[in-house]
């Protein structure tokens, strides 16, 4: 929405207490944005001290997730839930860095587990098409990045290619809906990638 002069100027005709109450109410009604400005204004802590709890709170919601890996549905919403954590985090703190190692860090997570090795076919597909497109998308946001993280992005994504190779169901999927594992190495990211990504879903694979 587009605001003209004249609304601009009858805002800031407002008094200073006006305005304080018209602040109030409209973060009352925007718990998001009522979070971004705590940070951004009184929080004692910075970007990189928020994206080590989130670190911490991964490893620890994936693990609780786990127990109920036998519940694919289920899983699947937990996992997706931790996933809203993040990128809330990524709204309140703008960390770009954290935006694709907290996503790569939770999908290495979840493939932590062995249960998953003893889940059928149809009982992990949803699940991992759901972390393919994680990877995708965290591999397009690498390319915004500053090459100086690529160092910590390599380690993460290096991981993974170790996890998908050591998954036989993960890495038929990744074959099937045109993921090339070689990506997997911020020199090798695609430029056009998400043209790649478009081009392949159109063809209704990543589904």
């Amino acid at each position: 929405m587009e605001y003209s002069k004249e609304f601009k100027a009858a805002l800031s005709n407002f008094s200073s207490v006006e305005k304080d109450r018209l602040i109030f109410r409209l973060l009352k009604k925007d718990k998001l944005l009522s979070k971004k400005l705590y940070f951004e204004l009184i929080d004692p802590e910075n970007v990189d001290q928020k994206r080590a709890q989130m670190e911490k709170q991964i490893d620890e919601k994936v693990d609780l997730a786990s127990k109920y890996i036998s519940n694919s549905k289920y899983f699947l919403v937990l996992i997706r839930k931790i996933s809203a954590e993040i990128t809330e985090h990524v709204k309140i703190t703008t960390d770009k860095f954290g935006e694709v190692s907290l996503h790569l860090l939770l999908v290495n997570k979840v493939l932590d587990s062995s249960k998953l090795n003893h889940q059928r076919f149809d009982e992990v597909y949803k699940l991992y098409i759901y972390l393919i497109n994680k990877v995708l998308r965290a591999l397009v946001l690498v390319k915004k990045l500053d090459e100086d993280y690529w160092i910590e992005i390599n380690e993460l994504l290096k991981d993974l290619e170790d996890k998908i190779n050591d998954n036989h169901y993960l890495q038929k999927l990744c074959i099937n809906n045109g993921f090339d594992v070689n990506w997997l190495k911020c020199e090798n990211i695609p430029e056009d990638l998400d043209v790649i990504i478009k081009d392949i879903k159109s063809q209704g694979f990543l589904k």
